[in-house]
């Protein structure tokens, strides 16, 4: 599954979509409504579905799941990379170096 977002426009052959470090957290900070710096599991679900995503809610529930090691339901700044393990797994996005 690739993105469909119109502003992640770095497309590979595949239909995957690459972005840099930089550019996923600046894209994943346009689903903080509330602006707290955090991912929700409504705000991830969102991001799913901005995808293109299937199961939203569950991919939703999944990658919180996956990403937040503290357990307190919301992935910050220093979880970030447990979240982008489960892009690149899950809604088909390939991170790289910035």
């Amino acid at each position: 599954m690739a993105f469909k977002t119109a502003s992640l426009n770095h497309s590979d052959d595949d239909g995957t979509r690459e972005l840099t470090i930089k550019e996923f957290k600046r894209w994943l900070m346009r689903f903080d409504t509330d602006k707290d710096r955090r991912i929700s599991k409504k705000e991830l679900r969102e991001i799913v579905k901005a995808t293109g995503g299937w199961f939203s809610g569950w991919k939703g529930k999944a990658g919180i799941r996956t990403a937040d090691r503290n357990g307190n339901g919301f992935v910050d700044e220093c979880e970030i990379e447990n979240l982008i393990q489960f892009a690149q797994k899950e809604l088909g996005v390939r991170i790289i170096p910035n």
